[in-house]
């Protein structure tokens, strides 16, 4: 049974850090790429961080840029998100997603509140 089970949201007062974890089981993790999307009320779905196998290549939306990190662990099949100086624009429910070819497999997601 595929899982991605998320981790680490919480709240945050602004310029604060968070780090996101994504735990993935029930299909072979090192075979997939590794996204991070954010969906805040009212607002779409927005692709945050992305992650290529192996880890050699990331990508970012450039609302984040130069603030987030997104990593990966294959030993542990995690994804990792390391978010810092955030802002209250930030504040989303964060998902893990791993995509390979036509195979695409999502998390429950967890909140992030920045907020003073």
């Amino acid at each position: 049974q595929v899982q991605l089970v998320e981790s680490g949201g919480g709240l945050v007062q602004p310029g604060g850090s968070l780090r996101l974890s994504c735990a993935a089981s029930g299909f072979t993790f090192s075979s997939y790429a590794m996204n991070w999307y954010r969906q805040a009320p009212g607002k779409e779905r927005e692709l945050v961080a992305a992650i290529s196998t192996g880890g050699g290549s990331t990508n970012y939306a450039d609302s984040v840029k130069g603030r987030f990190t997104i990593s990966r662990d294959d030993a542990k099949s995690t994804v990792y998100l390391q978010m810092s100086s955030l802002k209250p624009e930030d504040t989303a429910v964060y998902c893990c997603n791993a995509k390979l070819l036509m195979w695409s497999y999502w998390g429950q997601g967890t909140q992030v509140t920045v907020s003073s």
